[in-house]
């Protein structure tokens, strides 16, 4: 048996557009019963399923909370955070204790060209329904654990209060005392070590995007050829798909192969 690794990224209630989620993603409900259909029709061809959680807590440099302006309101979900708005004072760190490393974080995040800090609704709380899996995606990964007598891997990210933790391969900013922040070289040589990647999950914007980019950048000889983002199982933030759109054209440009979760499907038959 070919060893095919399937992915999916923060498949999590939080980022699914169904009542009750803090940050839906149009379509995400739809991509992940793709994903869940492609589990239950062809897991025989699974070698592994590797889950990513987004794992928060309320108070985060990403949230709300963390931050006020001078009223000592708190800046709405969506709010754009620079660098200039925090040494102007227009946002500063809740906590004064924290405001120098804020006015770190926010100029590391500038140097290195990663996003730019963005506020979001908090989600993905630890103990929370919003941090579990999909049900329909739990329920096809549950059945196939059974099925095939497997442990699917879990890959948590973003605990870390003071980094943004898009990718699941390292944080936006690397905390050298937290090495849950740092370059996860395990789930590197786990995809190194399969001979195809499918790779699904929310959003394609932010999570999904990052973390593929880091694989890339880490994949050291491995064949790029060997990884498939399938686009109709993920979609980006609303108001973000221009980052989904440079994604997918720059992973196209790279060798990395885009396709449908029913050309993967095809893919997983043939190798049968």
């Amino acid at each position: 048996m070919d060893k095919n690794i399937l992915v999916v990224i923060d498949g999590q209630n939080d980022f699914m557009d169904i009542s009750g989620s803090a940050l839906p993603v149009t379509g995400a409900a739809e991509d992940m019963s793709r994903i869940a259909g492609l589990i239950d029709q062809l897991g025989h061809q699974l070698w592994d399923i590797q889950l990513t959680l987004d794992t928060h807590h309320e108070y985060h440099i990403a949230h709300p909370v963390f931050w006020t302006d001078s009223q000592g309101q708190s800046p709405a979900p969506f709010t754009l955070i620079s660098l200039s708005d925090v040494t102007s004072g227009k946002w500063r760190a809740r906590v004064p204790n924290h405001q120098a490393m804020a006015t770190e974080y926010v100029e590391t995040l500038a140097k290195s060209g990663r996003y730019e800090l963005v506020v979001w609704q908090p989600h993905c709380l630890v103990g929370s329904w919003g941090h579990n899996l999909y049900q329909p995606l739990y329920n096809a990964v549950s059945s196939w654990e059974k099925q095939h007598l497997a442990i699917a891997s879990k890959v948590t990210k973003g605990s870390n209060w003071s980094t943004e933790h898009y990718s699941a391969v390292k944080a936006d900013v690397v905390r050298s005392d937290d090495p849950g922040t740092q370059l996860n070289v395990d789930f590197i040589q786990s995809l190194q070590n399969a001979d195809r990647v499918f790779l699904s999950g929310q959003a394609s914007s932010h999570c999904v995007a990052n973390t593929v980019r880091d694989v890339v950048d880490n994949f050291g000889a491995e064949p790029l050829n060997k990884l498939y983002l399938m686009a109709d199982g993920m979609s980006p933030v609303p108001g973000f798909e221009s980052l989904s759109d440079d994604f997918f054209r720059d992973m196209k440009a790279k060798g990395v192969n885009v396709c449908t979760t029913r050309e993967a499907a095809s893919s997983l038959q043939r190798a049968a």
